[in-house]
């Protein structure tokens, strides 16, 4: 049956009216009594979020209050470890006003006033629950402590594909009123855009380094490190298809896979088709299933860049198919592909690598309430080398020369073993990866090269990383009270070793050591600055820097052994429209 209009209207000028004289409501109507005994954090479960022109679509949420004000507003469960009192509003309205970081005044209605007006004019009887600036002055909805908790159901993940789009989506993105989301029969879609800048200082050299690698000085400077823009939707079938496509300029050419000078890269296009509960297609170019670091996006890491393991042995992204899925309820996540480049690029496919990786991960440990973790992976990559094989990086800065090359190899095939351990607490945060490239070629010895990395982070303010069970990763940092809140946002400290192998054999590519520290803060919406200092601590070479390359048989040319370099960098999230953290906490109720 069609509504009236003119009754709708009516809702909601007597919702805006009630709004104003909520909180003498409270403090005056005598069919609310104030509770005596008030506890220090209060939880309340399974609350409804109306909006009061009705252009959006309702929220279920949970919400802390903590020492009289309001802390966090999630969709996603929250541990109720600590709290004094655990309430279930049973899909009660909330009506009042939500503020972060200041005590919040509203009720719990038991009924829909959009549906049923005389609510708004009888509170007495239907409010269940009341709050005036963080206290409570009227509860009778039922307890929902910590059983209650752990006999929720798991939420189904907004996100079915193994890995999210390379920038995350907001909250809201299923929301119809935001101005860069379109919605049709057919086609659905949210438009996302993002500047990323980087700035670095090369602080000392002692004479070996740069008689390896010149004068980093040359290296001092700033750069558009990434303007990423592209879109995220579905095809609308009757159950829906997810696509993504991305694109960034190639100034900046390590982090996008390619090293012409287009002036436009297309980085990321692919098809997430759901093929049951439990599994899901990804075709298209994307990241390999294999490495956390490598699958979770660099603005998320707590470094300015990946591990020089990560950046020599693994490429950024492939065109090719993923299946995946999970098991033993959600604690092991599989996941295998099958990669050729040819069409990105512009070989024929009999001529271009053909690369087969997969992945498993597994939680051998998890709490009840989630805050506590430990994670194991194993990962797999095979190549047919047809195009040979080529290891190098940076020294973790894209400003900075190629410190480690063992230049253009000859095999008949590679195989690649990652193995991967992190143990997540709350803030606290330690993993590590360690990784082992196996080379098929009798004339260079077979080769093996290897590395590690161990990195430990602590999110200061208190947040916790969220661990995505469909893909075995973690993901960024939360921001429980943002500076546009009022609050400091989220601020994150991290050390990290990395630890590089590429001489074997006939080769001689060099060996790298680097000491990493970092210093984060997300504001959120605001910018996201992160400041890393980087200390190369060893580096083996026998030929110069130049080369592309070297094998042992070659004249060595005479060089200092080893050397040392200092640096500093920052890199900043400096803008984005349409993009939000991924993350469960609500910022613009």
């Amino acid at each position: 049956m069609p509504c009236d209009p003119r009754g709708v209207n009516l809702v909601r000028r007597g919702t805006r009216v009630f709004f104003l004289a909520f909180s003498w409501m409270l403090m005056f109507s005598p069919g609310i009594a104030a509770q005596t005994v008030q506890p220090e954090s209060i939880l309340i479960r399974n609350v409804r979020l109306i909006d009061r022109d009705g252009k959006a679509e309702d929220k279920t949420v949970n919400i802390l209050i903590k020492d009289k004000k309001l802390e966090v507003v999630s969709r996603d469960k929250i541990p109720t470890a600590g709290v004094g009192l655990t309430v279930d509003a049973q899909n009660g309205i909330l009506l009042g006003n939500l503020d972060m970081g200041s005590p919040p005044s509203f009720l719990i209605l038991d009924q829909d006033p959009r549906d049923n007006f005389e609510v708004l004019l009888d509170t007495a009887t239907h409010a269940r629950f009341a709050v005036h600036k963080g206290e409570i002055v009227k509860n009778t909805l039922p307890d929902a402590g910590i059983e209650a908790a752990d006999e929720e159901p798991p939420k189904k993940s907004g996100w079915l594909a193994y890995t999210p789009p390379p920038m995350a989506l907001p909250l809201s993105y299923q929301d119809d009123t935001k101005w860069n989301k379109w919605e049709t029969k057919y086609v659905s879609g949210i438009f996302l855009a993002a500047l990323i800048l980087d700035r670095q200082f090369w602080l000392s050299q002692d004479e070996g380094s740069e008689l390896q690698v010149g004068d980093l000085r040359d290296y001092d400077g700033g750069e558009i490190r990434g303007l990423r823009l592209g879109a995220v939707g579905t095809l609308n079938f009757k159950t829906p298809w997810v696509y993504t496509v991305f694109a960034a300029t190639n100034a900046f050419d390590r982090g996008f896979d390619t090293e012409e000078v287009d002036s436009l890269t297309l980085f990321d296009y692919r098809l997430d088709i759901p093929l049951s509960k439990w599994a899901f297609l990804s075709v298209g170019k994307q990241k390999e299933p294999i490495s956390m670091e490598r699958i979770m996006s660099l603005v998320y890491l707590p470094m300015q860049e990946r591990s020089s393991v990560s950046d020599a042995m693994l490429p950024a992204r492939n065109v090719g198919v993923v299946l995946n899925g999970t098991g033993f309820n959600r604690r092991m996540t599989w996941a295998g592909g099958a990669f050729n480049d040819w069409f990105d690029a512009g070989q024929s496919f009999d001529d271009a690598t053909s690369q087969f990786v997969g992945r498993v991960t597994w939680l051998p440990f998890l709490s009840g309430d989630e805050s506590n973790l430990f994670h194991l992976g194993f990962g797999m990559r095979y190549s047919d080398a047809k195009e040979g094989g080529r290891f190098l990086t940076e020294p973790e800065f894209t400003q900075a020369p190629i410190f480690v090359d063992t230049g253009l190899l000859e095999a008949d095939s590679t195989m690649t073993y990652n193995l991967e351990a992190s143990w997540r607490k709350g803030p606290f945060w330690v993993g590590g990866e360690y990784l082992s490239s196996q080379l098929k070629s009798p004339s260079l010895g077979d080769p093996r090269f290897s590395g590690y990395h161990l990195t430990g982070s602590w999110i200061i303010t208190g947040e916790m990383r969220a661990y995505n069970r469909r893909s075995g990763v973690l993901g960024p940092v939360p921001v429980s009270r943002s500076v546009y809140q009022g609050g400091v946002g989220a601020w994150e400290a991290a050390i990290r070793w990395s630890d590089l192998d590429l001489s074997d054999g006939e080769v001689d590519g060099g060996k790298m050591g680097i000491l990493s520290l970092g210093w984060g803060e997300d504001g959120d919406p605001f910018p996201r600055p992160e400041l890393v200092a980087h200390a190369v601590l060893r580096r083996k070479r026998q030929l110069p820097a130049h080369l592309p390359g070297s094998v042992r048989h070659q004249r060595p040319i005479r060089r200092p052994p080893e050397s040392r370099g200092v640096a500093l960098g920052v890199m900043a999230l400096v803008a984005s429209w349409g993009a939000g953290r991924w993350t469960s906490y609500e910022k613009d109720l």
